[in-house]
């Protein structure tokens, strides 16, 4: 038997949920179901018996997404959704499934088969912020503007290779000996650029996936880079990084 956590905030929604769950071929019980993210999370917080969550995007209180950032779930989940099935490509990147309202038998049926197939794992930030940034619409800096003594110009983001601090000044690298200081901090770049075309890598890098050329793994479970144009440093994507940075490279 499988026990079923479900987060909505829509009574109807559940009604019919639980009405579908009862006409598929697996035994079901729902144990639990909360209405908002933080009910949500003081529930999961109690290491429940739960093998599967069925989890609305958009509640009343915030999106979902909110949940991972306040405690660690292990736990397969199904998103309901109403948004387009465009939207929700990156779900694919961590085995996540979804399911598209109003909900079809026939889905929701295919969804509990795959269940048996799924391998619980976290959910990586960069798979979250980029599913956010497609339920957002989200507008990515399109272009930097470069000062270069009393001139200006501009780089187009699409252009640009990589960004680095040294010395607690930000570079950006836009082809060979093309490098020029930017303002902003790679924390603020962090939050500007496309996260399906750039990773932070580290503290002090944030790449182009154009710009690698080979990968190799390096020690203490790290990786060591080299790109395109080529850095003057070894380029290692730090330990705690390795598994996002995988799952960013497959997405």
């Amino acid at each position: 038997m499988y026990k079923v956590l479900i987060i909505e905030d829509e009574a109807p929604a559940v009604n019919r949920l639980k009405e579908m769950l009862a006409k598929t071929s697996r035994e079901i019980e729902v144990v639990e179901v909360k209405d908002g993210i933080q009910s949500s999370v003081e529930y999961l917080r109690t290491s429940p018996s739960v093998d599967l969550i069925f989890m609305d995007i958009q509640l009343s209180d915030g999106l979902s997404f909110n949940i991972f950032s306040k405690v660690e779930i292990d736990i397969p989940i199904i998103f309901t959704t109403a948004y387009s099935q465009y939207a929700f490509k990156a779900f694919k990147v961590s085995s996540i499934d979804y399911l598209l309202k109003p909900i079809e038998q026939e889905d929701l049926n295919n969804a509990i088969l795959k269940l048996e197939k799924f391998t619980s794992q976290n959910i990586s930030p960069q798979v979250i912020k980029t599913i956010e940034t497609a339920l957002n619409g989200h507008n990515y800096k399109q272009r930097f503007l470069i000062k270069n003594g009393g001139r200006l110009s501009f780089v187009k983001t699409d252009q640009i290779n990589y960004f680095f601090s040294d010395s607690g000044l930000t570079f950006v690298q836009s082809g060979p000996n093309k490098k020029h200081i930017l303002e902003e901090t790679l924390d603020q770049l962090e939050s500007s650029l496309d996260p399906g075309l750039f990773f932070r890598i580290n503290r002090k890098f944030i790449l182009n996936i154009n710009a690698i050329e080979e990968i190799q793994t390096y020690y203490n479970n790290r990786l060591i880079l080299q790109l395109n144009p080529a850095f003057s440093e070894q380029v290692i994507v730090s330990r705690q990084r390795v598994v996002n940075f995988k799952q960013w490279l497959d997405s």
